[in-house]
């Protein structure tokens, strides 16, 4: 009977873990793993924009991160937010803002997926 608890809880957590988090617009996937993606951005924001980028591990390992966009501090400032793919294998990608800096920055974004 205490393994009906522990499955219940098991599934509820799974559950949660496949959908986006709250707030954040998809803006694609890619093959390549969530570290690569996450470290892919940060670096051509930094180097484009001369500023500092901020990224911030959500999971062990650089398995999730956000990264900041420049000028933006955690934790609520806008942020590509790199997880792994909620329904496959690779890395899903989302925006949590309203504006990412203009179309250099999205453009950014699209060539590291």
């Amino acid at each position: 009977m205490k393994l009906l608890p522990t499955l219940a809880i098991a599934c509820v957590i799974t559950g949660c873990a496949t959908q986006p988090p709250t707030g954040v617009q998809s803006v694609g996937a890619s093959q390549q793993p969530p570290r690569a993606v996450g470290h892919c951005i940060a670096k051509k924001w930094a180097d484009r924009t001369q500023r500092q980028v901020i990224s911030q591990n959500t999971l062990a390992n650089e398995m999730a991160m956000d990264v900041y966009v420049p000028g933006q501090q955690p934790p609520n400032g806008a942020a590509v937010v790199v997880r792994p793919n909620y329904q496959g294998s690779g890395t899903w990608v989302g925006l949590r803002a309203s504006s990412v800096g203009g179309s250099d920055a999205m453009s950014d974004i699209n060539s590291c997926l």
